[in-house]
């Protein structure tokens, strides 16, 4: 075995941490932090979804996701919506998705730059591997 687990582990934290850097970087022109983005692609992508939701999506506890939350409904990039029961619901407002889109460009081309050393089929094959591990 040429790479041990630990050491692929770091290269993969490596990653996250180049990744997390230069995603950083780029969406300040926007005025949004990563996580903010990240809330915004998600609830793209999983609309209405609950606080509870979207703390574990981005990684946050709901303390935390509570105040960010509160932060982005002040900016007017979200809003939110009551759901079932007593239960509140975020989505996009128009700001927000206008924001997730120009955001979604700017990660495209940090992470096509990332992998640009690697072909298309290294690329589904890291993929399939990390969806293997994920399981």
């Amino acid at each position: 075995m040429s790479h041990r687990p630990a050491d692929v582990a770091l290269a993969v934290k490596r990653l996250q941490h180049r990744h997390h850097r230069a995603l950083t970087q780029a969406l300040t022109p926007l005025g949004i932090s990563l996580v903010q983005w990240d809330t915004l692609r998600h609830l793209h992508r999983v609309p209405e979804a609950s606080l509870h939701d979207l703390a574990m999506l981005t990684f946050q506890t709901d303390q935390s996701f509570g105040s960010l939350a509160s932060r982005m409904v002040d900016r007017g990039l979200i809003e939110r919506v009551p759901g079932p029961g007593r239960a509140v619901r975020h989505r996009l407002t128009g700001e927000g998705e206008r924001l997730r889109a120009a955001g979604q460009s700017l990660v495209d081309g940090v992470v096509e730059a990332s992998f640009g050393s690697l072909s298309a089929a290294q690329v589904d094959q890291l993929g399939e591997l990390l969806d293997v591990v994920l399981r």
